[in-house]
């Protein structure tokens, strides 16, 4: 007791920067969440009915996707929605494998092809893809991603409210492969989508999930290619003073299928598009027009992309105070965590287990937002894309 006593009333430089640091990451993973909580613990859950309404238009962007695109049409012709309703669109961005035959193939089923010839980025292609979309709500693909059956008609029941202007389905990710990341994707997919539904509760949400959302054709905005369109083009609704909403029962699968080092770059480029993003929408972050956008976006988005930050000034004010019981115990209880990262990182087999892979998950996740908002700041921005898993759903 003592020892706590001594601790707290240490107002050091360093014990100030300690708590700060601690308070700002409290804050990040489970201050925010519970602001949520108590903001939507007393409204009444709305379940809209699903509906086959309107004309809706499934847009897949893919380059390089021979070995999915014929699997993901496949699944996107059984999905339950009226087939003189949807329209299926396919933009091939420069794709240079056989992903434009085997589109071809399915022309006599109603898809259509828009073969782009050179290779400019998803969000390129979704702006020309969109002036051959026909459906009243746009609906947003990935090829690599499995929709629920009846995913379609959930988004289409969202849009019976004349104020919203867009909707993110749930994703949730299987791991066949058993790679390095599984088990860390996963709950971080938990834990992003309980946050999504939250924050739609209490209003409207700010980005949707890259692999399933859906926007009013009428308010769809041509995006810059550098622009990561998932997150931004949902900001572009609001600016339009429509609402962004959750529905959870339109869920989509995807194989996380990728090791760490794939998972940290995907990261990378994901956060400073994000930012580069967030730059072309700054309005939104100003309190004074729309605190609760503002304060969605700092907390969510912004102080997320800040933890790595935190997180080393922590350890540094920790070090240099570790004279104090206190701050030893906690300096070796983050040293520890990082030692079991490091361990895991390095031997293949310990990824398998749960305790060994979600340290060393959280580790990637916050230095790929540390390196990619590096990239940001030195005006390094990426446009194109591999053929894998990269949305803004990664924080």
């Amino acid at each position: 007791m003592h020892f706590l006593l001594h601790s707290a009333l240490d107002v050091s430089p360093w014990s100030v920067l300690f708590w700060t640091c601690a308070a700002a990451i409290g804050y990040a993973y489970v201050g925010y969440p519970v602001l949520l909580w108590v903001a939507t613990r007393f409204k009444k859950p709305h379940a809209p009915a699903p509906s086959t309404v309107p004309t809706l238009t499934l847009l897949i962007c893919a380059h390089n996707e021979a070995a999915n695109i014929g699997r993901k049409l496949l699944q996107c012709l059984a999905l339950n929605y009226p087939k003189e309703k949807l329209q299926i669109l396919v933009a091939s961005d420069g794709s240079t494998d056989e992903t434009d035959d085997i589109v071809r193939f399915f022309v006599s089923e109603g898809v259509e092809l828009i073969s782009i010839p050179q290779q400019a980025g998803k969000t390129n292609a979704q702006n020309i893809a969109m002036r051959s979309a026909t459906g009243e709500v746009v609906v947003f693909s990935d090829a690599t991603t499995e929709y629920h059956p009846d995913a379609l008609q959930y988004l289409a029941g969202v849009f019976a409210d004349p104020n919203v202007g867009a909707v993110s389905g749930r994703y949730t990710y299987c791991d066949l492969s058993s790679s390095s990341v599984g088990e860390g994707s996963r709950a971080y997919a938990g834990y992003d989508n309980q946050i999504r539904q939250m924050q739609s509760a209490a209003g409207s949400l700010t980005g949707c999930c890259g692999c399933i959302y859906a926007v009013k054709r009428s308010l769809y905005t041509p995006l810059d290619p550098g622009i990561i369109s998932d997150l931004v083009e949902p900001m572009h609704v609001l600016l339009q003073g429509a609402k962004v909403k959750f529905e959870p029962r339109a869920l989509a699968r995807e194989d996380v299928g990728h090791n760490a080092g794939k998972e940290f770059s995907m990261r990378v480029r994901v956060i400073a598009r994000a930012l580069t993003g967030l730059a072309s929408v700054r309005q939104l972050l100003a309190p004074w027009k729309h605190p609760w956008i503002a304060l969605q976006l700092f907390s969510h988005k912004l102080l997320r992309y800040a933890v790595p930050l935190f997180l080393i000034g922590m350890l540094a004010s920790s070090w240099m105070l570790r004279t104090s019981t206190v701050y030893a115990v906690i300096l070796a209880l983050q040293l520890a965590f990082y030692a079991i990262a490091a361990l895991a990182a390095m031997v293949p087999a310990l990824q398998k287990k749960k305790g060994l892979s979600l340290p060393m998950y959280f580790c990637v996740m916050n230095a790929a937002a540390l390196w990619g908002t590096v990239k940001f700041l030195c005006g390094q921005r990426y446009a194109v894309w591999k053929p894998q898993r990269e949305t803004s759903h990664a924080g």
